[in-house]
């Protein structure tokens, strides 16, 4: 199964809903504009893009007659795709630089640095990780694993160091090493806690203070977590100034619209999507590939 393939079994929740409301079989009149934009907010879009591409869509419907269900969703597909503010950097390709890396808990950050990782390295970029996770369990292990297995080298501390003076290691040893990219795992942060952000703060300043290469803050959103996903990236980018985003778990029970509605609202480019479990399934984000797999634009429809 291809990755197109894997994105559109992935979003198939949002998907299903739309093919109910264009297989109805109905006038394209008031009624079905308000269903579509009401089928937009329960597959986490958000209100203020859903009836912002709603009503772009009905006006371009009206002036180029419109009607059937393939034309009204390969043209939805573009609209959505529209949205997205575009990438100015790609941190991972545009060496050299460092990335930190931050989210909840269960995210999928530490998978991230190993996948990244390990396709930047077969990509012959000289590559460093950075286990700036010193609290939770096993952390530091997870992060030896991955880079065992991506064949980059991994710079940890002991559990309980403070993360900030092992970003400083870190970024000394990849002036040692000359490694072009630097991936740094920290540790998870619960978004409600305004002291474990606080400390996080301080992880962001010390990196970028000590850096001689541009830093990249990229914040790992797990898809599954619908509208929780939304409050936890305003949080984050409230005190971390979040350079972009990273989309996981696309493969499983997400509704995929909270990319469009987090990517929206806080003006943020997505860098990557996760789409299943292995190091190929860490793909570049593609706007207009992952709103025809959201709307069902590409089926035989």
């Amino acid at each position: 199964m291809g990755i197109a393939d894997r994105l559109r079994e992935g979003l198939s929740r949002s998907r299903e809903a739309l093919s109910e409301l264009f297989y109805l079989g109905g006038e394209v009149d008031e009624t079905f504009w308000e269903d579509l934009e009401d089928t937009l907010v329960m597959g986490d879009i958000g209100a203020e893009v859903a009836m912002r591409v709603t009503d772009e869509l009905r006006e371009q419907a009206a002036k180029e007659n419109l009607r059937t269900a393939p034309a009204l969703r390969r043209a939805l597909a573009a609209k959505l795709a529209a949205t997205f503010p575009q990438t100015q950097r790609d941190p991972f390709t545009d060496t050299p630089s460092c990335v930190l890396f931050v989210g909840i808990n269960g995210a999928g950050k530490t998978t991230t640095v190993g996948k990244l990782a390990g396709n930047a390295r077969s990509n012959g970029t000289n590559v460093l990780i950075g286990g700036a996770d010193t609290f939770r369990a096993a952390a530091i292990e997870q992060l030896e694993v991955w880079g065992k297995r991506a064949q980059v080298d991994v710079v940890t501390r002991e559990r309980g160091a403070d993360p900030a003076s092992v970003c400083y290691d870190v970024l000394e040893q990849a002036e040692k090493t000359n490694s072009s990219l630097v991936l740094i795992d920290t540790a998870g942060r619960l978004h409600t806690s305004s002291d474990l952000m606080r400390e996080l703060a301080k992880v962001v300043s010390v990196t970028r203070k000590r850096a001689n290469m541009p830093v990249a803050v990229v914040l790992v959103i797990d898809a599954t977590t619908g509208q929780n996903g939304l409050s936890q990236a305003k949080e984050f980018n409230d005190a971390l100034d979040i350079d972009g985003l990273i989309v996981t778990k696309l493969d499983g029970t997400a509704k995929g619209g909270i990319a469009v509605a987090i990517s929206n609202q806080l003006k943020l480019p997505i860098y990557r999507i996760g789409v299943g479990e292995g190091i190929e399934d860490l793909q570049v984000f593609n706007p207009q590939q992952f709103c025809e797999a959201l709307v069902g634009s590409t089926e035989g429809i």
